[in-house]
């Protein structure tokens, strides 16, 4: 049966063998057709997975917020070929928060089987990580930009957090990061909990949950342009 293979890629520079399964390098190596969200880092990730492959040979196709119709077109075609096709985000797990979701959608209307392989997922690793509830938890995105909006969202979460005991997980652009602390230092209740969880995967992973009064206390992190994920709970 023609298959679509979700294939995890790297969330940090770091040896592939601490983060992928060798069945992951295997099912690369059978593939010679990949939907990608950006073909430059595709093909860069593939040569340092899989070296003896010729990456010459291989076909790729573009999936992201760019793509435009007569884009969707042409991977279309490619799926009523009926081919074993791989997709692969920027980095972390395909169709979590990018454009893959619609592919998904898009293939299973040709019949395709769909096999989402193992890999890092930053969202479940800093869930992992931060002691908060696992059982509800809701992942926001990325938050508003403009400063009212930002907080309004920030309180918003917070009230989620003790109506809902669920915790609440989002992101930022990360030259944007600091800014974002301070306004969750300054805007939510002293006793709530923050996780902030920066670089995971990465020799410089950091990891720590405080309450706000403690991390008002506590020498904060510098997360200028380093990737990071930020969680709230009781």
């Amino acid at each position: 049966m023609k298959t679509l293979y979700l294939i995890p890629a790297p969330i940090a520079d770091v040896d592939f063998s601490y983060i992928f399964p060798n069945y992951n390098l295997f099912i690369i190596n059978e593939l010679h057709i990949f939907i990608v969200e950006n073909i430059r880092t595709a093909r860069r990730f593939i040569k340092r997975a899989a070296p003896e492959i010729d990456i010459d040979k291989l076909v790729f196709f573009e999936l992201n917020k760019h793509t435009k119709q007569t884009d969707l077109q042409e991977i279309k075609k490619v799926l009523q070929n009926g081919e074993d096709i791989g997709f692969m985000s920027e980095a972390g797990c395909p169709a979590i928060a990018d454009p893959g979701a619609e592919l998904v959608n898009i293939v299973q209307r040709f019949d395709y089987k769909i096999i989402p392989l193992v890999g890092a997922s930053s969202i479940v690793l800093a869930l992992m990580a931060s002691g908060f509830n696992g059982q509800n938890f809701a992942f926001t995105g990325y938050l508003p930009v403009k400063e009212p909006d930002r907080l309004r969202t920030v309180k918003k979460l917070e009230n989620r957090v003790f109506l809902e005991n669920q915790t609440q997980i989002f992101i930022e652009t990360p030259y944007r990061n600091s800014k974002l602390i301070s306004d969750l230092l300054q805007n939510l209740n002293p006793n709530i909990r923050l996780c902030i969880a920066a670089d995971l995967t990465a020799p410089t992973q950091f990891i720590s949950t405080k309450k706000i009064a403690e991390w008002k206390n506590s020498p904060i992190p510098d997360l200028n342009k380093r990737p990071a994920i930020f969680l709230i709970y009781k």
